[in-house]
């Protein structure tokens, strides 16, 4: 099998060690190539690359953002994608039940290569930009424009970073706004609030080592789900966040609206409103078109 083997070396937990041992493990039996990332943008093209010189597989050794930049590059074409945890969070390894260590996991991977274990999922779109598990906008978007600003700490300081960024958000953020206006596909209004998180997967991030449960029952093969909050209240975030943390999912309530089973919709923002993809800050838009292609995206599963 011929492997493109990408690693993000400024990623939190990626070493020279780990990417040794791994690209080893995988040169035994495959056709190896090494390429690592140098900015932003750079997986996507070293991906695109390789679906178009007729590579089988691309390996990605990194954070979510680089796997989702990867992910962008091969959406749509035959040659399939492989996770490997290499960022702070690892939220899409995780989803899939890999192992916290990226060179266990690479065990786990050479395992399912053998066996066969790829499949063909759906995936998210935002304005054009593929996303593997959610995209926020509003609050948790502005939480991770807070990081970003402070990149030179994430490689070593990591949940307690989003930690402190999370309470510094909340204190800055207008709770009393309700900017954010969701249309279902036909344009019919589903809901207007402060917060909205469209998800392509669940769980919808890891507070250390808990799942924080969303939507249990959301899957790689269904459409979009959108959770929608009215306001940032803690009267209605604390309920969620307990359930969510105690693995049983999120009910629609007061203040709280849940949609599923979307191929497309549109969000307004008045003024305009940050968003981010997969845990990637991308700036701000007064509009926001989703949509959702099934059988997408090929992905080696363990």
């Amino acid at each position: 099998m011929r492997i493109l083997f990408i690693v993000n070396s400024a990623a939190s937990s990626v070493t020279a060690r780990r990417r040794v041992v791994i690209q080893k493990a995988l040169s035994a039996d495959h056709d190896v190539t090494l390429a690592e990332t140098s900015r932003r943008g750079h997986a996507t093209r070293l991906a695109q690359s390789a679906a178009r010189d007729h590579h089988d597989l691309v390996m990605v050794l990194g954070g979510d953002g680089t796997l989702n930049e990867a992910a962008n590059g091969l959406a749509g074409t035959d040659t399939a994608l492989g996770v490997l945890p290499g960022g702070s969070t690892n939220v899409f390894a995780r989803i899939l039940g890999l192992p916290d260590d990226s060179v266990d996991a690479a065990g786990v991977l050479l395992d399912a290569i053998e066996r066969g274990r790829f499949e063909r999922i759906g995936l998210g779109a935002v304005e054009g930009r593929y996303f593997l598990f959610h995209c926020g906008i509003g609050f948790d978007a502005a939480v991770v424009e807070e990081v970003e600003k402070r990149g030179p700490w994430k490689r070593w300081a990591g949940h307690p970073l989003f930690v402190y960024a999370t309470i510094a958000t909340w204190f800055d953020i207008d709770k009393r706004q309700r900017p954010l206006r969701v249309l279902g596909p036909r344009g019919d209004e589903l809901g207007r609030g402060s917060f909205t998180i469209v998800m392509n997967a669940n769980p919808y991030t890891f507070l250390g080592n808990r799942a924080f449960e969303v939507l249990p029952d959301l899957t790689l093969q269904d459409p979009l789900a959108v959770v929608t909050i009215e306001r940032l209240r803690l009267r209605t975030l604390g309920p969620v966040v307990a359930a969510a943390l105690r693995g049983r999912g999120v009910k629609a309530r007061r203040g709280l609206r849940l949609d599923t089973g979307l191929r497309s919709l549109t969000v307004e923002a008045d003024p305009p409103a940050p968003y981010q993809v997969d845990g990637d800050h991308l700036g701000e838009r007064t509009r926001f078109r989703f949509t959702w292609t099934p059988d997408h995206l090929t992905l080696l599963r363990p």
